[in-house]
Parts: C-alpha cells; structure tokens; sequence
C-alpha cells in the first residue's frame, strides 16, 4: 500500500475508535416544576465504554450525580479530579464548566444517573472549546 493509504486507513480506523468511546445517554424522564416557573428536571443515565469519556462541556443546570456501576473521573474547573464508586455522588452547578469526565477503567463499563434542574427546553449538554 501507499503511504496515503495506510494514512487514510489509520484515519478511519482512529475515528472508529474515537466515535465508539462517545457515552450512551439514556433519558428517563423529563418533568416540567410547575412549581417553579421555567423550570425543569431531565433525568437521564450515562454509560462509558471501557475508557470513555465526554468532551470539555457545561450543562447550565445544577446535576446531581449517582454512579451506579464501574467507577468515573470526575472534575469541575478549578475543582480537584476525584474517582468515584458506585453509590458516590458528584454535583456540578449551572456555572460549572466539566473539564473531566470518564470511566476509570479501561476494561470495565462504568454507568450513572444524572438529574438535572435546568431551565424549560435549554440544551442538555453545551460544548466549551
């Protein structure tokens, strides 16, 4: 093969990889707080492949963590990292930015469960560069 060749075949074989270590995000139920208006609550669950992990992001919303199985890195700007079990809990705020986010093993699958209280119809997640 060519040198384009192998470089093209290492380039589709390094996206494969990548795209397969995006989390699986399961929403479970999304409720408008009538009580407090604008406002709603997602809960969803997290799944990471064995050494997978999200991009540098935000959620605008106050997240409360669970983690159910494995065990996930996670930290907050200007927070220290910390690992986590299950039965542990995190919490990131609307102001947040989530520089870490994990599974510890890359072996393992590690899931966990999000609730989120955020504004009516904002986006779940928002990208940081």
């Amino acid at each position: 093969m060519t040198n384009k060749k192998i470089m093209l075949v290492l380039l589709c074989l390094m996206a494969g990889t990548l795209m397969a270590q995006q989390p699986t995000v399961t929403p479970l139920m999304s409720k408008d707080l009538t009580d407090i208006p604008g406002k709603e609550v997602l809960m969803i669950t997290v799944e990471y492949a064995p050494g997978g992990s999200d991009p540098i992001h935000r959620h605008n919303a106050h997240g409360f963590i669970y983690v159910l199985e494995g065990s996930v890195v996670m930290q907050v700007k200007g927070g220290k990292e910390v690992t986590l079990t299950p039965g542990q809990t995190f919490y990131e705020g609307p102001d947040d930015v989530h520089v870490v986010g994990r599974n510890a093993s890359s072996t393992k699958p590690a899931r966990f469960l999000v609730f989120l209280l955020k504004e009516k119809g904002a986006p779940v997640l928002v990208p940081v560069s």
